[in-house]
């Protein structure tokens, strides 16, 4: 008979080690990372949770958390690395994409100073599955501001942490695991109450504060509990668990908005006037302006954004398991959680026209402004942009799945595993999924942004009797966006094994899943495009505005106390002035653009994007465990995975009927309220291999290699039939996407080796080397066409007349006085507009239309990483650093006009942790560190810049399962920000601020 590794190593016992190590629902999984817990033999003793043995060493705490993870990345065949929790109910972090960032490899992004997301050897959160407890989880998010959500991507900020028991994060391929995660599979596993037999439980309480709030220093608490209890001798075992949790936040960010890249002497509106004047003969001063061969971009707007946010988290499981007979157990399993945010935001910036401008440049080739400035005549009637927004948006999962195995001596199993889950995200505010309404200031006499300090400087200086108080404030256009998403997966799967005595096969492994996908992603907006102002100053209740001071809560970040900085900005009551203006002027009853839905402000849907993938899955592996002449251990594993997968895609596109100009540089499109639905199909398959091999070379050194394929699947809105327009239309031309159901999944070629030493019961060093070698690349092909035989009035005759008559630096508004006293036929009777007709010119879109590129990319690079403890002092570090490389760039100094490539998110990442664990104390000291990477591009390329935060824990352990802690995430107020093309056209700088929490666990 063969002996495993699991049987030739004995068991530990700790806090962590059972639950952590326990039975998940898909079997593939469970066996793949290791059942069983390995370490020194001589230091631990087998032993059950009731009889254990005199001698046996109990490991708890920080200590069997890093082991028990130790072991499942020792025991697998294949890259695993994994996190468990230290006892039950307690898990390293608060968060679980916190806890992930601690993986070699694995970096994080976050959203409101809270990790969401993960990139994965340089692969963004798209390109990562999520799994809970083996099962394929659906995903759901309202995305940006201003378009349907697509994003396949798991926001990690949804689930507590409390009732998890371990996560692994899978990076190489294998034929058992569901497809779609290129950077990785990341299997979440919660606990099972047979793990832990007996009457178990954690009970917990903490308060929490955010030193970013603007209105003081509340204290939000979080409770969470885990219940689990076994009947029958064990047989029958019963597991509850949820969490509640509040958090009260605040972000201060500075916000640009900039151009697309202009090169050398070009002459329009928006880019460097020649010979210091504009193609409209507008005089401007320019300092060091770039070449003729350099490009550089132009700040189209920017401001300063303050929002508040509450956000409500709550968390619930539940878990019935039966052991029926040796040979035949059941499980029931019920998860639940919802994340409800609502943020209300205040923001106060400027727009440029780009007429009487003065700047400064940098030296190119990608040259950045040291500030860009713009002054206004007397009688022009310049904004100061002030805004106000509420949006309450709530995400909702649900997974209840069945699971029933069998077994007999023989060495064959059976598995029949079934799940129906859901995630749908939506708004619970009658005013949409995110909204801004606009108010100004009319009076501006320059306005300057200076952009060479970590916070960019924005300066306004006002005419006499235009000074920023709230007496002098009008209502202007306003915009309410509605999103919604709901994913749900229903998955069946059989699995079988068969275990062998001898021969050339240890194990076979087969099966076959049904997977099917179905997601609606829907989105409708009302807007008013009245920027030049409705109401007058005096007919606007002054007591919808409370001026704050601005410096104060930007603190933290150089430039925020420049003297020069606006100095206040207004906190709004913005709900009651959206009920104030619909009744004045109907914003949401009578819109410009769109269709009321008739709740509050909510529009009807224009995009209603609804897409199905229905995917069958075979698949067979074998094992095979041999020795070496020296008795070492060799191990193989050979898997083929084929994917057979249908799609389908319904969407629905709004027909526009026509155009108005309705500002400076806005053109409405106009709507007629008809709609229709398209359906495109497509399909694919791919056989998908994956070969592992291990074997320790000697004591304690382990040395594998894999090779796999494995497919990550487009985005949503990649897969969508239909034109959508972006809107408003600019001046210069408009936007507009489709989608492609037909697109393939990205594909990827897989290489890895490592090299492992446990030279320790929780110490070891790693090196790793990665190669994925992936096509299909998804490109964003670009075309410039018109649709649907829309006009530019901004360009045509009729305009042209009206600003030959009233002149260049007229405002806009006089512009539409000459044209309704001579064109009256022309004024759009909704919007006020100038309308377009047959002869202005047409309106030519930018189009991006997705399809399979025949570009690769390959992304390399090494893993290093170290576990140790320092003999028995109860002091330990981690410390690991991961290198990637692309052979992909993006070239800053082209424009979008030469189509480019490159992959987003790839960057080297590092962690360094401090712990201490001995008697009744525990503390940890955590530094997480990511390098500046590429975040996307578009007609211009945006970065992110390197960040790096600590994070700090103690706890205290009194006796008799009760526990004191305190934590503190980003102690040191670490700022983020990102820029374009140059490190000075910043377009987002956020000073970042510490949360700290503390309270009490107690534990039997």
């Amino acid at each position: 008979m063969k002996i495993s590794r699991s049987h030739t190593h004995m068991r530990f016992l700790g806090g962590a080690s059972a639950i952590a190590l326990g039975f998940a629902p898909q079997a593939a999984l469970a066996q793949d990372a290791g059942e069983t817990d390995t370490g020194t033999d001589a230091e631990v003793n087998e032993a059950g949770a009731d009889n254990q043995d005199e001698d046996a060493i109990v490991i708890s705490g920080i200590r069997a958390s890093l082991r028990a993870a130790m072991d499942i990345k020792r025991d697998a065949q294949g890259v695993v690395d994994a996190i468990s929790a230290e006892d039950i109910g307690k898990f390293p972090d608060t968060n679980l994409a916190e806890s992930l960032q601690r993986i070699t490899g694995v970096s994080i992004d976050r959203n409101s100073g809270e990790g969401s997301t993960v990139t994965v050897r340089g692969f963004g959160p798209d390109f990562n599955l999520v799994l809970l407890n083996g099962r394929q989880m659906p995903a759901s998010g309202l995305g940006s501001c201003c378009e349907a959500p697509a994003s396949r991507s798991f926001d990690f900020a949804n689930l507590a942490s409390e009732g998890v028991a371990a996560v692994e994060v899978y990076k190489s391929g294998r034929a058992t695991l569901p497809t779609g995660g290129i950077g990785s599979v990341i299997n979440i596993r919660t606990p099972r109450p047979l793990d832990r037999p007996g009457f178990q439980g954690s009970v917990g309480a903490k308060a929490v504060l955010d030193t970013g709030t603007f209105e003081g220093t509340d204290i939000t608490p979080e409770i969470s509990g885990i219940i689990s209890k076994t009947f029958a001798d064990d047989t029958v075992g019963i597991l509850l668990a949820g969490s509640y949790q509040q958090r009260k936040a605040g972000l201060a960010q500075f916000n640009a908005g900039w151009r697309e890249g202009y090169v050398g002497f070009e002459n329009n509106w928006g880019s460097l006037p020649v010979d210091e004047s504009d193609w409209r003969g507008n005089f401007a001063q320019t300092e060091n302006r770039p070449g003729p061969t350099d490009i550089y971009q132009v700040t189209q707007n920017a401001g300063y954004d303050f929002t508040t946010i509450d956000r409500e988290r709550i968390n619930g499981q539940a878990v019935i398991q039966v052991a029926a007979t040796d040979t035949l157990s059941a499980t029931v399993d019920y998860t639940f959680s919802q994340n409800t945010i609502d943020a209300r935001t205040n923001s106060i910036g400027v727009w440029f026209n780009h007429n009487q401008t003065s700047s400064s440049w940098t030296d190119g080739p990608t040259a950045g402004p040291n500030f860009y400035a713009e002054s206004f005549g007397p009688g022009e009637g310049k904004d100061l942009a002030i805004t106000g927004a509420v949006a309450a948006n709530r995400s909702i999962n649900h997974s209840i799945g069945g699971n029933i195995e069998w077994s007999n001596y023989s060495g064959l199993s059976f598995e029949l595993d079934a799940h129906h889950s859901t995630a749908e995200s939506k708004p619970t505010s009658p005013y949409g999924s995110n909204i801004a309404v606009g108010s100004a200031i009319f009076g501006v006499e320059n306005q300057r942004v200076d952009f060479t300090s970590e916070m960019p400087v924005i300066s306004v200086n006002m005419y006499p009797g235009s000074e920023i108080q709230a007496s002098n404030i009008r209502p202007a256009g306003n915009a309410f966006r509605n999103a919604y998403m709901k994913n749900e997966i229903n998955q069946v799967a059989l699995r079988g094994a068969k275990e062998f005595d001898d021969g050339f096969i240890d194990s076979l492994d087969f099966g076959v899943s049904y997977t099917e996908n179905k997601v609606r992603s829907a989105y409708g907006f009302l807007q008013t495009d009245s920027w030049g102002g409705t109401l007058q100053a005096d007919e606007l209740p002054d007591e919808f505005y409370q001026i704050t001071g601005l410096p104060g809560h930007l603190a933290g970040m150089e430039g925020s106390n420049d003297p020069s900085i606006i100095q206040n900005y207004f906190q709004i009551d913005t709900e009651n002035l959206i009920e104030f203006l619909d009744d004045q002027v109907g914003i949401c009853s009578m819109p410009w653009v769109g269709t009321p839905s008739g709740t509050g402000c909510l529009a009807e849907f224009s995009v209603d994007r609804r897409t199905t993938e229905k995917t069958i899955a075979p698949y067979v592996q074998s094992t095979h465990q041999f020795f070496t002449d020296s008795g070492k251990e060799v191990n193989f594993r050979f898997g083929l995975r084929y994917e057979q997968t249908d799609v389908e895609s319904e969407a629905l596109v709004p027909v526009p009927t026509g155009t108005a100009w309705v500002a400076g540089n806005e053109i409405a499109i106009l709507y007629g309220g008809e709609s229709d639905f398209t359906t495109l199909e497509g399909d694919y398959d791919f056989w998908l291999p994956a070969i592992d091999f291990d074997m320790e070379v000697m004591r304690d050194v382990v040395v594998r290699a894999s090779y796999s394929h494995t497919i990550t699947r487009p985005r949503y809105d990649s897969l969508q039939g239909g034109i959508t327009l972006a809107s408003p239309i600019r001046v210069g031309g408009g936007t507009a996407g489709s989608g492609n159901p037909g697109l393939l999944p990205y594909l990827s070629k897989n290489v890895d080796l490592s090299a492992e030493w446990y030279y320790g019961p929780a110490s070891y060093v790693s090196v790793g080397i990665f190669d994925k070698e992936v096509k299909n690349f998804i490109s964003s092909n670009t075309i410039e066409t018109n649709w649907f035989g829309l006009t530019n009035p901004a360009l045509g005759p009729v305009a042209q007349e009206a600003i030959a008559a009233v002149g260049t630096t007229a405002p806009f508004s006089d512009i539409v006085a000459y044209v309704a006293a001579n064109y009256p036929n022309l004024i759009d009777p909704d919007t006020g507009g100038i309308l377009g007709t047959s002869s202005d010119p047409l309106v030519n879109f930018i189009t991006t239309q997705p399809t399979n590129s025949n570009q690769t990319a390959n992304l390399s690079g090494f893993e290093f990483a170290i576990q140790h403890n320092f003999w028995d002092s109860g002091f330990g570090t981690i410390l690991n650093y991961t290198i990637v490389n692309s052979d992909t760039f993006y070239d800053n100094t082209l424009r979008y006009t030469i189509p480019q490539f490159a992959v987003t998110g790839v960057s080297d990442s590092a962690n360094a942790v401090l712990f201490y664990d001995k008697g009744p104390i525990q503390a940890r000291v955590a530094y997480n560190w990511r390098d500046g990477f590429l975040s996307g591009y578009g007609l211009d390329p945006f970065y992110v810049e390197a960040y790096g935060q600590v994070d700090a824990s103690a706890s205290y352990d009194f006796g008799n399962g009760i526990t004191a802690f305190v934590e503190g995430i980003n102690i040191l107020n670490a700022d983020r920000r990102g820029h374009m093309r140059d490190e000075q056209a910043i377009f987002f700088a956020a000073p970042g601020y510490a949360r700290y929490a503390g309270g009490v666990r107690f534990t039997w």
